[in-house]
């Protein structure tokens, strides 16, 4: 259902942070002549699970059912579609599909910081320490935010970055957004349940009172008066892009159309999961296949240390593993019946894993050395899990792998030669958007 309340000013602000076109035309050549932007991936999108807390790589896609105990936990291990690899009990769907999917499980960083792994992990970059002054100050652009400056959206007048549920919950979840990129290519977050029967996008529609042809009126009259306020102030050319951007969306049908999960077939939903994570991933897949070019699906809380306040790592694993499972696998089939599983790259992730030994509350704890990263689609090869750990998953044993490769990956996908990119930052100083990664060839082949 998408609801036709009115439009508050930090709303309509919200809906002109999109990204339609971060790049001027001239910009976007440049790079497309100099090789940074391939045009012949110009339809590509990606659907982001972003697991914020840590889901433990054995409880997940990495499980070792020989361990010891107190390292192998509370979970059996299943085998897959795929000869040798094993999931966890609780991925059966994943476990049936396994050959259309890709396990990296040697992803590294070495911190067991939230705020440094979840900046680390969204942005390739590391980010400020928890207990730093500034440990809510975003260093980089998140990828999605890069993605929309340089691709923007996949069809016109269609956001090109978006987040559902909401960008809240998890443990230090703040590095979403654009950074130095500016506003205008942050995310546009849902901020509904697409789960809920009270599920509503506000202010995609204009109130009864306000007609189309007083919309364009107003559009007219902002125009003339953002010109006068450029020549004075270059800062309110952001602002005149997002008010643009939000006259565009309150008059499309299209976005509207886009948000509408009510019109998919019960028994479609019923595949993905009647939870927050399947209908979420079902709203993620009717917005790239109706040009929204990055897509982030908000799973949270994966920080399972079992002391007080907080999940012990079966308790965690059985409520929020299953779901996870069902929006994976759901989507995956849609994708694949739809034809769209080569354009689309799926990826899940933290922002790292969890301790190879359980700790005293039969929970487990942070763990940067190493940890897994699925993905799934993008025309990739798949099939394969990547790298081994070390028989109690403590550290990798082969192909050691960073937070710069899994997001030159993901920008290799969309067409983006991401360390040939480079933007200022607030002091001016060029930034490359990868400066170490490379795309991990096991998967682009």
């Amino acid at each position: 259902m998408i609801d036709c309340q009115g439009i508050s000013r930090r709303n309509v602000l919200q809906m002109g942070v999109l990204g339609l076109g971060g790049l001027t035309l001239a910009d976007y050549l440049k790079l497309q002549t100099q090789g940074a932007i391939s045009p012949q991936r110009a339809d590509t999108s990606v659907i982001l699970f972003w697991l914020s807390g840590g889901p433990g790589h054995m409880e997940t896609w990495d499980p070792k059912p020989e361990a010891p105990a107190e390292f192998r936990g509370p979970l059996a291990a299943i085998a897959s579609s795929v000869p040798d690899v094993f999931l966890s009990e609780l991925l059966p769907r994943q476990a049936a599909l396994m050959e259309h999917l890709a396990i990296v499980r040697t992803v590294q960083h070495g911190s067991g910081d939230h705020t440094k792994g979840n900046h680390w992990m969204l942005t390739g970059f590391e980010g400020p320490a928890f207990n730093a002054p500034d440990n809510r100050q975003q260093r980089r652009p998140s990828v999605g935010s890069a993605t929309a400056k340089l691709r923007g959206a996949n069809r016109a007048g269609m956001p090109a970055y978006a987040a559902v549920p909401h960008l809240r919950g998890g443990t230090d979840n703040l590095f979403h957004y654009a950074a130095y990129l500016g506003g205008g290519v942050n995310p546009f977050v849902v901020n509904s349940d697409p789960q809920s029967d009270k599920f509503q996008v506000r202010n995609l529609s204009l109130p009864q009172s306000l007609t189309s042809s007083r919309v364009e009126h107003r559009r007219t009259l902002l125009k003339d008066l953002d010109g006068f306020r450029a020549r004075a102030e270059t800062g309110m050319q952001d602002l005149a892009e997002h008010q643009r951007q939000a006259f565009d969306l309150v008059t499309s049908n299209q976005v509207r159309e886009a948000f509408d999960i009510s019109a998919e077939p019960s028994s479609l939903r019923d595949s993905y999961g009647r939870h927050t994570f399947g209908q979420s991933a079902l709203l993620a897949r009717r917005l790239v296949e109706n040009g929204v070019t990055f897509v982030t699906v908000n799973c949270v809380p994966w920080d399972h240390h079992g002391s007080p306040g907080q999940y012990k790592t079966e308790e965690g694993s059985h409520k929020l593993i299953p779901p996870l499972d069902a929006a994976i696998g759901g989507l995956v089939q849609d994708l694949i019946d739809r034809g769209l599983y080569e354009k689309t790259l799926i990826v899940a992730m933290g922002e790292f894993g969890r301790t190879p030994r359980m700790n005293k509350n039969a929970g487990r704890d942070h763990w940067g050395r190493t940890f897994s990263v699925l993905f799934g689609g993008g025309g990739m090869n798949m099939g394969q899990a990547i790298g081994r750990s070390s028989a109690r998953g403590e550290r990798p044993m082969e192909r050691p792998l960073t937070p710069q490769d899994v997001a030159a990956t993901i920008y290799h996908h969309l067409g983006i030669d991401a360390k040939h990119v480079t933007f200022p930052d607030r002091l001016d100083r060029p930034m490359p958007l990868i400066d170490a990664g490379q795309p991990i060839h096991e998967l682009v082949g």
